[in-house]
């Protein structure tokens, strides 16, 4: 990465050497009186980069009184081994040359963005390199030397003493091992916990508590979009609303890359007022899209700042590119914010009021949906995260991401659920209220009929009445025509006074005022009567009358009303007639089956299409057939013959087949005699 050649050190170092060989320049630094700027690759680890700095470690200090640059590159394929007393080397270099200073700067300078601030304060650290002062030269030459002459020369491991106390050499492969057991434990405990229950607070407090516990974390705190689904009321009470408190405690609590930072909050006390950026354009929307807020707060004590209720305002708002970093499954971790954002002023000052000194920030995502962060802190002291702690976050993040999917399911479930049950009480209501009505009308109007019915038959009767006396005149000698206008007339009274009596029975008995007179009777009389009724109607007409007895005498006594059965098969037996042409038949069967006698009508008319069968027993229904003006008829005969089969609860059926026939079938079962004292 060094442009120039002349370098004042250059070797192969174990990386222990070469990390305090760094923290002897950062003392050097602390000497220097103007202005000084101590970076590390720390600085790197919010933003992506290109592979080669990936293997790179440097500490660079720059002022205009001393500046120096130590940096080294791991060797393709090694890697430093944290935890166990064995390190991998690297390639140091030690340079005080002005040229590869600047050169280098300039390099990391192009790995920000051109209008964040570490982009800025690099160009202009860049420009106050000058040749080192001689004093603080020599004065660090002769702490390199003190340095070196005061460590001893001993191997990376050494051998156990032989008078030394006993040391098990297995010993940290067995606490490694015990720490990979327990930390599996804790992690299986949060998943059994999660598919127990779906109680989402219960499962995040009971799992962040278990798990700062277990790292020795100082606060770890769950952060969600505003975006997300769950409602935010599941949460602790005291969970900040979403405004700028909220955004700065969330973003800056999971820093992005302050590079990304492409917006200024416009400071004003007016919560209406929209953001305004750079460009002066509205920024309430993306505000709004990516704003959030901590739902969940450890601390390890109370002297520990909690965030839940931080009320310093903040210092930028993000674009969506920062946190697409995060839906890309990028985690960041940061040992210590004092080298990560030294060239980031506000967000330093930041984190320290927050009391963060070191953090890690996992990602809790699922079907490819960002929904919120999970955050560690260690508020004092810096922290080196390692692959255990940095892989139980993220396995505990990717818990949580299942368990807030199951709340967001069930919550979803639990609103359709409550939509359909108030759909169908609104439909409930609905149907409840045009029943209501329909009774009411179906009500005044069976009234209405009644009524009606009830003053056409006092006129109905003098008018039959006078026309039978006037048939029968024994004074003088009626001529044909006046007799057959009389008999005219007494036909159509008669005709009109069985229609107000179908009326009046239908009116009665919707209104549930009819009552049946339960008797016993003989079967064969009534089914004989009905057929001798109409048998003279049916020889005007010229169709065959049968009837077809197939009871056993011995069963031919029932139990029921004799007159509304009789007029049961008087109405079937008369529809017949009508719809059946000339030559034709109607044949009336009549047979026993356990307790319920069948009546069946069959004619040989003109039969029912299929599609209007439904209607054959509604009120004031004429079906529409070629012959419909030929038929004269009200449409009640057979809505009252089912009327009357129902209320001896019994059924009726019919079979059609056009030009053929119909066949109506009537099941009555006996009924019960009611005892009067």
């Amino acid at each position: 990465m060094l442009s120039s050649p002349d370098l004042s050190f250059s070797r192969t170092l174990p990386i222990v050497v070469f990390n305090q060989l760094g923290e002897l320049l950062e003392q050097m630094a602390q000497t220097v009186e103007s202005a000084v700027l101590i970076l590390t690759e720390a600085v790197l680890v919010r933003i992506y980069i290109p592979v080669e700095w990936q293997r790179q470690r440097f500490t660079l200090v720059v002022s205009e009184q001393f500046s120096v640059l130590l940096v080294g590159t791991f060797e393709q394929g090694s890697r430093e081994t944290e935890g166990q007393g064995i390190y991998s080397e690297i390639n140091a270099q030690l340079t005080f040359n002005l040229e590869a200073i600047a050169s280098f700067v300039y390099e990391l300078r192009d790995l920000f963005e051109c209008d964040s601030y570490t982009h800025q304060n690099l160009e202009r650290y860049q420009q106050i390199i000058r040749p080192n002062d001689a004093t603080l030269q020599s004065q660090f030459t002769l702490l390199l030397l003190e340095y070196l002459l005061t460590q001893p020369n001993q191997e990376i491991i050494a051998s156990p003493s032989p008078v030394g106390p006993a040391v098990y050499i297995c010993q940290p492969v067995e606490d490694a091992l015990k720490k990979q057991i327990s930390q599996e434990r804790l992690l299986n405990q949060v998943t059994t916990q999660i598919r127990k229950s779906l109680d989402l607070p219960v499962i995040m407090a009971t799992a962040i508590t278990q798990v700062r516990e277990f790292l020795e974390l100082d606060r770890l705190v769950i952060y969600k979009f505003e975006d997300s689904q769950v409602n935010s009321q599941q949460y602790q009470s005291d969970s900040i609303p979403l405004n700028e408190t909220a955004l700065a405690i969330g973003m800056e609590l999971s820093v992005c890359e302050p590079s990304e930072i492409d917006f200024y909050i416009h400071e004003n006390n007016n919560k209406d007022s929209p953001f305004i950026s750079v460009n002066n354009q509205p920024l309430l929307e993306d505000y709004q899209k990516y704003g959030g807020y901590i739902v969940y707060e450890a601390r390890a004590t109370d002297a520990i700042t909690s965030v839940l209720n931080y009320t310093e305002k903040n210092c930028f708002i993000r674009t969506s590119r920062c946190w697409e970093k995060y839906r890309q499954g990028f985690t960041l971790a940061v040992d210590d914010v004092e080298k990560t954002y030294a060239l980031e002023e506000c967000l330093l000052n930041f984190l320290r009021e927050c009391q963060v000194r070191a953090k890690f920030a996992a990602p809790i995502m699922f079907e490819d949906k960002l929904w919120g962060l999970l955050i560690a802190h260690h508020c004092d002291e810096p922290h080196q995260w390692n692959d255990s702690e940095k892989n139980l976050l993220v396995a505990i993040a990717e818990q949580l991401a299942i368990a807030i999917h199951q709340a967001e399911l069930m919550q979803t479930l639990t609103q359709e659920k409550q939509n359909l049950e108030q759909r169908v009480i609104e439909r409930t209501m609905a149907l409840r209220d045009a029943l209501l009505a329909a009774e009411a009308a179906s009500r005044i109007r069976s009234e209405f009929l009644a009524t009606i019915s009830h003053e056409l038959l006092t006129p109905l009767t003098y008018v039959i009445g006078m026309s039978s006396t006037l048939l029968r005149w024994p004074l003088g000698e009626l001529s044909q025509r006046q007799r057959g206008y009389l008999q005219t007339i007494h036909d159509s009274g008669e005709h009109l006074l069985g229609m107000i009596n179908d009326i009046l029975d239908l009116s009665q008995i919707e209104a549930g005022k009819t009552a049946l007179n339960i008797s016993e009777f003989s079967l064969v009389n009534v089914a004989e009567n009905a057929v001798k009724s109409l048998q003279k109607k049916a020889t005007i007409e010229q169709i065959n009358l049968i009837l077809d007895l197939q009871i056993d005498p011995r069963r031919d006594r029932f139990t029921a009303d004799a007159k509304r059965v009789e007029q049961i098969l008087l109405n079937l037996l008369t529809n017949a007639i009508k719809f059946t042409p000339e030559s034709g038949s109607v044949t009336l069967r009549l047979w026993v089956e356990d307790d319920t006698a069948i009546f069946q009508v069959e004619d040989t008319g003109i039969g029912i299409p299929e599609e209007q069968l439904p209607l054959l027993f509604e009120k004031f229904q004429q079906l529409d057939t070629p012959y419909r003006r030929r038929y004269e008829g009200t449409g009640i005969g057979l809505a009252l013959t089912k009327q009357l089969v129902e209320l001896h609860r019994g059924r009726i059926e019919v079979e059609s087949t056009v030009s053929i026939g119909s066949i109506f079938t009537v099941w009555i079962p006996t009924q019960a005699v009611r005892v009067v004292n």
